[in-house]
């Protein structure tokens, strides 16, 4: 970790327009680091003091090269859930770890990757899920395999510390927020979307817990150790879940569709009931700020400005 006298650390973040790569961004530079912020577009980066545009595709082995040189960490925010197989698999997974392996040839120290819950085998009746669960399938999604897919071959990328956060549905007000605007948009949309088991759990985080995290591995503050229990472990690949406190799909069904007013569909049939255990997190020293009733909140807000 830099010094409190010596200048902060250098984090490159991809993604960093994104909704999280926007925030884990803003995060990073409070905590005064100076962040390489890799977009596609010119412009589209947040213009302030600490942050640094990098216009390129970091899939490209001459721009990775060039935007990892020297940078103390790198955190990885870019997947393009939706697309096609070959785009997930492509940029999700090829060109994120061509970017680890030129971070890794660079001597940059961490790769902190923004994975998901989603890699889980989270079948009826499996119970709680922790870090050492059982991954999804080649019969899982485009999206659950790709990412599953990615964080095996960055657990392959030696010689640098590999930190893969897992976090489930995140919470959060944002235009591009997948669960506060493109899914209630959604349910207001499209009855299909409004079917859903009501006891079945509703895994989130808020996004402002989940970058708390993110930013403080980047800059050390939550430093490697040789106990996966104190934290991410030194020169190895470690996974980390986060989540709030305990949700099921009727809390988050409900108030979507009590905000752009209309009803949901409770359908009887097995589902997933258990918890993502953060037991690991909270040994680092992590813990969600957010409580359910605030984020309801805001999810209910951000739905009824669909209306």
């Amino acid at each position: 970790m830099t010094s409190e006298q010596g200048p902060g650390p250098v984090v490159v973040v991809t993604g960093a327009n994104g909704f999280v790569g926007a925030r884990v961004s803003d995060a990073l530079v409070r905590r005064g680091a100076t962040v390489r912020a890799v977009v596609r577009r010119p412009g589209t980066a947040r213009a302030q003091e600490g942050l640094e545009e990098h216009v390129g595709d970091f899939g490209d082995a001459a721009f990775a090269a060039q935007v990892v040189e020297g940078a103390d960490a790198v955190v990885t925010t870019v997947h393009p859930m939706g697309s096609a197989l070959d785009v997930q698999q492509r940029v999700g997974v090829e060109d994120t770890v061509r970017l680890a392996q030129a971070a890794r040839d660079a001597g940059v120290a961490r790769l902190v990757h923004v994975s998901t819950a989603a890699v889980y085998d989270r079948s009826p009746g499996v119970g709680d899920v922790d870090e050492s669960s059982a991954l999804v399938g080649d019969d899982a999604d485009a999206y659950g395999a790709t990412k599953r897919d990615v964080d095996l071959a960055l657990a392959e990328v030696d010689g640098l510390t590999r930190v893969l956060v897992r976090p489930p549905a995140i919470l959060g007000a944002g235009d591009s927020s997948v669960w506060n605007t493109l899914r209630p948009t959604g349910i207001r949309d499209d009855e299909a979307e409004r079917h859903r088991v009501a006891d079945a759990t509703f895994a989130w985080v808020h996004v402002d817990d989940l970058v708390d995290l993110l930013a403080d591995v980047a800059t050390g503050r939550i430093g490697a150790e040789a106990d996966v229990a104190h934290g991410p472990v030194a020169g190895g690949c470690t996974a980390v879940n986060v989540a709030g406190e305990p949700a099921t799909q009727r809390d988050y069904l409900q108030t979507v569709a009590d905000a752009v007013g209309v009803e949901p569909v409770w359908e009887d049939g097995p589902a997933w009931t258990g918890q993502l255990e953060t037991g690991r997190a909270r040994g680092w020293g992590w813990a969600p700020r957010v409580p359910l009733t605030d984020a309801l909140g805001e999810l209910a807000q951000c739905s009824r400005a669909l209306v």
